[in-house]
């Protein structure tokens, strides 16, 4: 039995690390290719001008355009050419890292992503989610390795408002619990073989760290300022939650993300809001003990993460609307067949409702 664990060459975290990029791509080549959107380019870019003034490493930035598209990192791998670099470079948010992941995969040249934000785990891993030009989803680009460095300014992401960092709570909430019935079910990780003990405990460490510290870092985010536990579940959020998911694998709480996007009323939620609550309904599915589920409940409603469909702009429980979800979430090749045990859209329509009542009651008990 294959056992895998992956993960970047190099995470790098701490305050004004952008201001030390050119010092990080003169490790790996002569010349970068840095892509940015509008707003991080207005955001960064005389950060990342006063970083290169004086130096012999060259570098071009190039303004990404908003989706990670075909066509998109089409025009940035020839862009990337014609400038001859030997780095390439992402600064923002997911999509912007994974088309420089992408493109410096297609351009076989070192890869650096340095985040805006911590809302997912997303940066760390070999994945690029390619979209059609009109947002739609239209596959993933599965890479032969992870990111070489991962930058993580956590002056520049504490600047950002505090719910996309409570949203990379959310995502990170549900690594632990997807890993464990991962291994129960002793299936394979998006790494290619089986759970590592490393991967595991990496995932348990997350969850601990989100419930220790994820209260104390949301009201530091909020006035935009840098702690022990803004750097502690920035760390969490993003490297652990990142290793967590991909070699520790994904299970049910992901699934029923997936399921949820066909409710138009999700829309307006970010990632990681979905995942918490399908979280819940993960725990609510494999029947987990109540103390598990109430300081589940209790870290979502003291960072305010969805505890209800309710919360997450489902006003009324339509149930011809939730066995959809519940289709989805069970549509072939979906992780929740990571579950230990045979899942059918009925049991997970009964845990989505079940999870909805659950969070109700304890919102009115606790309020």
């Amino acid at each position: 039995m294959t056992k895998i664990i992956t993960s970047p060459s190099k995470f790098i975290q701490g305050p004004d690390e952008l201001s030390r990029l050119s010092a990080y791509t003169e490790r790996l080549g002569k010349k970068a290719f840095i892509i940015a959107d509008e707003f991080v380019t207005g955001l960064v870019g005389k950060t990342v001008e006063e970083s290169y003034a004086g130096k012999e490493t060259g570098y071009q930035m190039a303004l990404f355009g908003g989706e990670c598209s075909k066509p998109e990192i089409e025009r940035l791998c020839d862009a990337c050419k014609s400038q001859k670099a030997d780095v390439m470079v992402g600064i923002g948010g997911g999509k912007t890292l994974d088309t420089a992941k992408a493109v410096g995969y297609y351009n076989n040249i070192p890869v650096i992503v340095a985040p805006t934000i911590a809302s997912t785990d997303a940066p760390t891993s070999a994945l690029s989610v390619i979209y059609k030009e009109n947002g739609e989803f239209e596959e993933y680009l599965m890479l032969p390795l992870n990111p070489t460095f991962v930058i993580m300014d956590t002056k520049v992401i504490a600047s950002a408002p505090a719910r996309l960092l409570v949203s990379g709570m959310g995502d990170a909430l549900a690594t632990y619990f997807e890993a464990r019935a991962t291994k129960r079910a002793n299936k394979t990780t998006m790494a290619g073989g089986h759970v590592t003990e490393a991967a595991i405990t990496l995932a348990k460490l997350c969850y601990d760290t989100q419930i220790l510290e994820g209260l104390k870092a949301k009201l530091a985010a909020e006035k935009h300022l840098v702690t022990e536990a803004v750097e502690k579940i920035i760390e969490a959020n993003t490297y652990l939650s990142g290793i967590g998911f991909e070699s520790g694998g994904l299970a049910a709480a992901h699934a029923i993300h997936n399921g949820l996007t066909v409710l138009e009323e999700t829309h307006s939620m970010y990632h990681g809001e979905k995942v918490a609550f399908g979280t819940l309904a993960q725990l609510i599915l494999e029947d987990a003990p109540t103390a598990e589920i109430e300081e589940v409940v209790s870290f979502c409603l003291s960072v305010g993460l969805p505890v209800t469909l309710g919360d997450l702009g489902v006003k009324e429980l339509n149930e011809e609307k939730l066995r959809k979800v519940a289709e989805l979430s069970c549509a072939e090749g979906e992780t929740i067949y990571n579950m230990p045990f045979e899942v059918t859209p009925d049991l997970v329509y009964a845990a989505i409702v079940t999870a909805d009542s659950i969070g109700r009651y304890y919102k009115e008990k606790w309020a």
